[in-house]
């Protein structure tokens, strides 16, 4: 048989969020890993660098071709310098994986407005810039991939309203950029993870958390950060050549449940 080409080889990346909130793997970390180890060029992107120089460090340990930017995703600025730096590095972009973000609780009652205008700064501002700024060059080099990173939280009323209401927003604004763009051969997708154990969430959970969220859903297997990261290598990759506007749940079939019937079921033994 002949050997297997990698899956993104000859093409380059961008991942905002690249470094890792905490001790363990991210969203960002596993994604930017995987992606080198299908052979992008990737470009690491983070507000904090020794964070991006971690994921950096795990690259380089297996041969692969990275560097880091420190970037502000929130401010157009940093946005447009990240994506010249991606040019000027490696000459071509192809893939943008949109997966800064942050969590806040709260309804709109008891949320202040600071509070708001950070998270949908943070949350959503950032895909717009990095989005503007990533499509022309996309689109002078053929086309491109842009993976936008939202949570099934935005699918489902949820405990963080300010949360809930950015990831819904991320998954409208995939839908807008892809009926813009198609024409362009970008593709824009989305991918929805579920209840993860990362260093996102780590801090909040103990083990009798951690192993009520891996038994709410169908599959009863605790999601990481590399189940999403596999997610955004397909999403990038040709192999998705014909997806666009795709909201894809990483859950492990949570959202398909019926919190009434599937809960009472499961604490019946039902199955």
């Amino acid at each position: 048989m002949p050997e297997r080409r990698p899956r993104l080889e000859g093409k380059v990346a961008i991942v905002t969020g690249a470094g890792s909130s905490g001790p363990g793997i991210g969203n960002g970390k596993a994604t930017s890993v995987l992606f080198a180890r299908e052979g992008a060029k990737v470009l690491l992107v983070d507000a904090a660098l020794d964070r991006a120089e971690e994921s950096l460090v795990m690259i380089r340990e297996e041969g692969g071709d990275a560097s880091v930017f420190q970037a502000d995703v929130t401010k157009a600025a940093d946005c447009q310098a990240m994506v010249e730096a991606a040019m000027e590095r490696y000459g071509r972009l192809d893939i943008l994986d949109n997966n800064v973000g942050i969590s806040r609780r709260g309804t709109v009652v008891d949320t202040s407005e600071e509070d708001w205008d950070h998270i949908i700064a943070v949350n959503l501002k950032s895909m717009i810039l990095a989005s503007g700024a990533a499509i022309p060059r996309m689109i002078e080099g053929g086309g491109g991939s842009i993976i936008n990173i939202s949570s099934i939280a935005g699918l489902r009323a949820h405990s963080q309203t300010p949360y809930t209401t950015t990831k819904a927003a991320v998954q409208g604004l995939t839908f807008s950029m892809a009926g813009d763009h198609g024409g362009d051969n970008i593709r824009v997708n989305c991918i929805a993870p579920g209840l993860l154990h990362t260093p996102m969430t780590a801090p909040r959970m103990d083990e009798a958390m951690r192993e009520h969220r891996k038994n709410s859903a169908p599959l009863k297997t605790e999601g990481t950060a590399w189940d999403v990261a596999y997610a955004a290598v397909f999403l990038a990759s040709d192999e998705a050549r014909w997806i666009t506007g795709v909201v894809l749940p990483v859950d492990a079939g949570l959202t398909i449940t019926s919190p009434v019937t599937y809960t009472t079921m499961a604490q019946q033994g039902r199955f």
